[in-house]
């Protein structure tokens, strides 16, 4: 772990002055359009879905409001319940506020998840391409939720570690990091996939795999935090599928992305009111990330880390509603950046600095809007 870090130390280095950077911004926006330094605290901590899990850390779960619009109602059974569970760890041992808790366990995660994701980077490619996807994903339109009090960062943490260990066939721990990942976001069950399918390609191409208990027991444990949260909420609902129907009660379903094309059909086509900043976003992330997953697949990557790409894409494409937020629905697909990272190392100097600088400086504009300015959940 130490040679891992000392490794990743320039790619983490460049990710926390990033990031550092897109704050400052925000900090100057906020004294520029006279709004108090605290205002960039409680949009950073306790907007929005933080608002959710800040609830659920100090008052469990059982929160459920009623929307004005008829059919719909919001059960916090919705949230998953590791990055709650946490932040509530951080506020019991430390002498912290929950909001300063769940940024504290989120900034760590994002810190980690760089980590993770140079590591992934170095191990199917080289070393430069690993610090180019740390530094572009922490440059995404939507980076800004990597360092609000969400629980993206955390998942992509788990994943991206999960991951290095499938490729290094370290089967418990890619099991049990795949398990803590379906404890936190629904779409962690991505995750678990790519442990599955990594175990079962082993299984199939190894006689001697088939021996290993580790194998087994890896791939046997990887679904089990998804599967037992959405079994107790059921336990907890009295219905065997009680978790699909609280998230069709907030008007999220799987609809095969029926719903998506819908809107990208208002984004570009409807000439009536037009459409939110965030929601040509959206489509955009969605249309950039495609192209990205055909451009990865043509590369031939390594079938684990396509397939929990893929897996997310579909989770975020496939679900109705909530368009605006989509970008961050992919924001842990960090391997759909591997072909712009790769293109990024073979760019000359000069023009790569100006790539960088251009999606810098975009991403830190559109995360102070995002904070300060948007209609709509990130």
């Amino acid at each position: 772990m130490r040679g891992a870090l000392r490794r990743a130390a320039p790619a983490l280095a460049l990710y926390a002055a990033a990031r550092l950077t897109g704050l400052v911004l925000a900090a100057l926006v906020a004294v520029w359009t006279n709004r108090p330094l605290e205002q960039l605290w409680t949009s950073l901590g306790a907007s929005w879905d933080s608002k959710w899990y800040m609830g659920i850390a100090q008052h469990g779960y059982g929160t459920v409001v009623v929307s004005r619009t008829p059919g719909l109602s919001y059960n916090d059974m919705a949230f998953f319940p590791l990055y709650p569970a946490l932040e509530r760890a951080v506020a019991t041992v430390l002498p912290v506020g929950t909001v300063t808790a769940g940024l504290a366990v989120a900034w760590l995660s994002a810190g980690a998840a760089a980590v993770g994701i140079y590591l992934v980077g170095e191990r199917l490619y080289r070393r430069r391409v690993a610090v180019a996807l740390v530094l572009l994903w922490g440059l995404l339109p939507h980076a800004i939720v990597e360092t609000m009090a969400y629980s993206e960062s955390l998942l992509t943490a788990l994943a991206a570690f999960s991951l290095h260990a499938v490729l290094r066939r370290r089967w418990l721990w890619a099991g049990f990091l795949a398990m803590l990942a379906g404890l936190t976001r629904p779409n962690g069950l991505a995750v678990a996939t790519a442990v599955l399918v990594g175990a079962a390609l082993l299984l199939w191409r190894s006689g001697d795999a088939r021996r290993d208990w580790r194998v087994w027991t890896g791939a046997a444990i990887a679904p089990l935090g998804w599967l037992g949260y959405v079994a107790w909420v059921g336990q907890r609902a009295g219905k065997l599928f009680g978790y699909f129907r609280i998230q069709s009660n907030w008007g999220s379903r799987f609809d095969f992305g029926a719903g998506q094309l819908e809107f990208l059909k208002h984004v570009f086509m409807d000439r009536g009111t037009p459409a939110h900043l965030t929601y040509y976003m959206g489509a955009a992330v969605v249309l950039v990330g495609l192209v990205a997953l055909v451009l990865f697949a043509l590369d031939r990557p390594s079938l684990p880390v396509f397939v929990y790409a893929l897996v997310l894409v579909i989770i975020a494409i496939g679900g109705t509603k909530f368009y605006a937020c989509k970008p961050r629905f992919l924001l842990p697909a960090f391997p759909l950046l591997i072909p712009a990272a790769i293109a990024l190392t073979r760019a000359r100097p000069r023009t790569a600095v100006v790539l960088v600088a251009s999606v810098a400086m975009f991403s830190f504009v559109y995360g102070t809007h995002v904070l300060f300015f948007a209609t709509n959940a990130p």
